[in-house]
């Protein structure tokens, strides 16, 4: 297995004639870089920032794609990840998995592949319970992206009954969320978020049944997908699509249901992600539904 280095860890590439990877194999898991041939890196690169976990010490972020468990709890979500991890080579991919840990009793895992020569890549999130007593959780999947760009957040738009007399949708909204921010655009079927912010953040969640979100950052669309289970409990209000931004950095996450892992078992979440190359898009609603129909969404 050759690896490289890049923001000072060990990494090993994936790539084909569409799209390149770069993942972690010294810490995380994380996926590290994401571009089109030769292009720049679409994630956010954040080496030097941590965040706190209580009793554990400092998690450092890296940026990049990650796997946590929700619901988020500070001394158990922001567990530092910087040991080495198992590396599985395939045929189209890798799977690399992270050492217990030994304050939950869970060991994450991702399976990366690529399916074709398309720009597009298939990432299976596994939690396992390798502990002595059964744990709540959900798979959660964060995506930290450069800032400079407009994330797409479809909405429910069609009635919840025949008569279209009853609530049709929920959101979510963080405390340090100001609703009356200006990087927030709210729409009927869609909400933009500006991730040009300067200070502060906000953060917004959502069930999500179309099962897709995006980002455009200059002409280059990414789209992350995950199956939406209709009657399922997801975490935050029942929240399976979430956006936090910030300065540095805006986060595009899918979660799985809620769900209780008895000790040996596992739970799976997929998500598959797409770029697309020379997009045209502007935050209006119209030129929102016509990229998703163009892109097959």
């Amino acid at each position: 297995m050759n690896t490289q280095k890049y923001l000072d860890l060990d990494c090993v590439a994936l790539k084909n004639s569409a799209v390149e990877l770069l993942v972690s194999v010294s810490a995380g898991p994380r996926i590290i870089r994401l571009s089109l041939p030769g292009g720049d890196n679409l994630l956010a690169e954040l080496p030097g920032v941590t965040l706190d976990c209580p009793g554990s010490g400092a998690m450092n972020l890296w940026g990049g794609h990650r796997l946590w468990h929700a619901p988020e709890v500070m001394a158990r979500t922001y567990l530092p990840d910087n040991d080495p991890l198992a590396v599985t080579e395939l045929a189209n991919g890798l799977e690399v998995v992270q050492p217990t840990e030994a304050k939950t009793g869970i060991k994450k895992s991702m399976l990366i592949t690529l399916p074709d020569n398309s720009a597009t890549v298939v990432i299976d999130h596994t939690l396992k319970n390798e502990g002595l007593w059964p744990v709540e959780l959900a798979p959660w999947a964060i995506t930290q992206i450069r800032p400079g760009g407009i994330a797409i957040l479809p909405q429910i738009s069609g009635p919840a009954d025949p008569d279209g007399v009853l609530a049709n949708r929920q959101l979510a909204l963080w405390p340090y969320t100001d609703i009356n921010s200006e990087f927030i655009q709210w729409g009927n079927r869609y909400i933009f978020i500006h991730a040009s912010m300067e200070q502060d953040a906000l953060k917004v969640g959502f069930a999500n049944p179309a099962g897709w979100l995006a980002y455009c950052l200059d002409d280059t669309l990414f789209v992350k997908q995950a199956e939406y289970q209709p009657g399922a409990v997801y975490p935050d209000f029942n929240s399976s699509t979430q956006c936090y931004c910030r300065k540095e950095f805006i986060e595009l996450e899918t979660l799985g249901p809620l769900v209780t892992l008895a000790p040996g078992a596992a739970v799976t979440h997929r998500e598959t992600w797409r770029l697309v190359a020379n997009v045209d898009f502007e935050p209006t609603e119209a030129s929102a539904q016509a990229l998703a129909k163009e892109v097959g969404l």
